[in-house]
């Protein structure tokens, strides 16, 4: 039995193996204790910037988001369609067409190698051949085929040579014509050399710009379909945005009507019923109250018609004093209820009702008057309401000012914007809220010397929030309070 033994190089070579693999398993190792270390923090913060980003280029409006839907996989079909008709059908006809023209050269140097034809037969069958298959040819007696120039379209003759070549092994040599239209190929052949004239277009697919153009005009027109019907799709939403926008304002909502998709009436027959179950709403309490306010008006009647017969003194006094201001509570308290809802919106000058109301409520206090506007002061508004705001905030104000009201009034970037300051005690911070309540008086205006209900604040943002603004407070830099309204213009 013949023993084997073990030659010193292999078992070298299986420990340089041996080692090498044990340094792949490190590197693995370290590999995998990277990715568990920091691919899930790279990952999360790659993914939250390529969210941003692209949120940020995506269109804001519904229409060019469900655009986009339609448009990307269109263009993604495209460019697939694209790159497979480039790779396969215009590169199989290519090739087909220069197979077929390399098998027909191949064919005349066929005829040019019979032996049986003189030199004028063989030129003539040569020429006349050629012309049968759309090709020049023709036999110079030389036995120089020159050297091959290539032009752009090294394709067709690679495809050209490639046909030859599986035909025949004599020399060749293709090249160009200046025009950059035409083909010439020469071939080594008995007698000479064959040479052959034909246009490009024979050997190459030359009309595939004809399927990218059918093929993007068919793209673009379903786009320009799919942007129609989403227009079409994408008003009623619109239509009923600006619906809700304008009832939420407190204006009339005239003709609108549910129509669109389905989802989409749904959603308007939610809206119109919403509207009619708070215009319900609106009008119950009205009348309800406008009936107990009637009630208590005719109770307070008869309190000053009692008091009227009473000799005047100082208790009678008093009691009309009481009487007069229960019955400005009674109209600030219906006045609040009632809101403004049946008031319609008209044309008003902004500025000239502000300074109204100033000549009106404070000049009689003695207060300087300070005011300024700026910009157009036309603007559709409820009148009776917008008064009602105006003479709460000014009337606030020199009623807590001490010497002094400054009014600014600013129409800008479609926004009407009033600050209304005063140089008196001012609210704390913590209380810049909770005065808006109803029946909310600070500790320091409880008293029955500081007249006043509780109300006028309540219903100054009531009316700003109906028109579709608000109403927000703050320091002023006189010391006192800034009120400032905002309403969209």
């Amino acid at each position: 039995m013949r023993q084997m033994t073990e030659t010193p190089e292999p078992a070298e070579r299986r420990g340089r193996i041996a080692a090498g693999l044990d340094r792949l398993d490190d590197l693995i190792r370290h590999i995998r204790i990277f990715i568990g270390r920091y691919s899930p923090r790279v990952l999360r913060r790659a993914w939250v910037g390529a969210g941003h980003a692209i949120n940020r280029s995506l269109p804001k409006g519904l229409l060019g988001r469900s655009l986009l839907i339609v448009v990307v996989p269109m263009l993604i079909l495209l460019g697939v369609l694209t790159g497979v008709f480039m790779d396969r059908h215009w590169m199989l006809v290519t090739q087909r067409l220069s197979d077929a023209v390399a098998g027909q050269i191949v064919g005349l140097a066929t005829i040019s190698d019979n032996t049986d034809l003189t030199d004028g037969q063989r030129a003539d069958t040569v020429a006349a051949a050629g012309r049968a298959m759309g090709l020049v040819a023709e036999i110079m007696p030389t036995s120089e085929i020159g050297r091959v120039r290539r032009s752009s379209s090294d394709i067709v003759h690679a495809m050209l040579a490639e046909g030859i070549v599986k035909r025949t092994r004599m020399p060749f040599a293709i090249r160009d014509f200046s025009d950059g239209n035409r083909i010439e190929v020469r071939m080594v052949v008995h007698g000479g050399v064959l040479k052959v004239e034909f246009a490009r277009s024979l050997a190459y697919a030359a009309n595939w710009h004809f399927f990218l153009v059918w093929m993007v005009g068919t793209a673009l027109f379903l786009v320009l379909v799919s942007l129609i019907f989403l227009r079409n799709q994408i008003k009623p939403i619109e239509r009923l945005a600006a619906a809700a926008d304008a009832f939420g304002r407190g204006r009339p909502v005239e003709g609108f009507a549910p129509s669109g998709a389905r989802e989409v009436r749904q959603a308007a027959h939610a809206f119109i019923g919403m509207r009619r179950r708070l215009e319900r709403q609106i009008e119950q309490r009205t009348t309800m109250l406008a009936g107990v306010g009637h009630d208590l008006k005719t109770i307070l009647t008869r309190f000053r018609l009692g008091l009227a017969l009473l000799p005047d003194d100082e208790d009678t006094a008093d009691l009309r004093a009481d009487v007069a201001e229960m019955e400005a509570m009674l109209e600030a308290y219906v006045d609040f209820a009632r809101g403004d809802a049946d008031e319609t919106p008209q044309p008003i000058d902004v500025e000239a009702t502000i300074a109204d109301c100033l000549r009106q409520t404070v000049e009689p206090t003695g207060r300087t008057v300070h005011f300024a506007f700026g910009g157009d002061g036309a603007l559709t508004l409820r009148p009776t309401a917008f008064r009602r705001l105006i003479a709460n905030l000014v009337g606030n104000a020199a009623r807590y000012g001490r010497s002094a009201v400054w009014v600014t009034g600013e129409r800008r970037e479609g926004w009407l914007s009033i600050a209304v300051e005063d140089d008196g005690p001012g609210i704390p911070d913590s209380e810049l809220e909770a005065v808006f309540r109803p029946f909310y008086r600070l500790d320091a205006a409880r008293n029955q010397d500081v007249p006043g209900t509780g109300l006028g604040l309540a219903i100054a943002r009531d009316v700003a929030r109906s028109h579709g603004g608000d109403i927000e407070l703050g320091p002023s830099p006189h010391g006192g309070l800034r009120a400032t309204v905002r309403l969209p213009a």
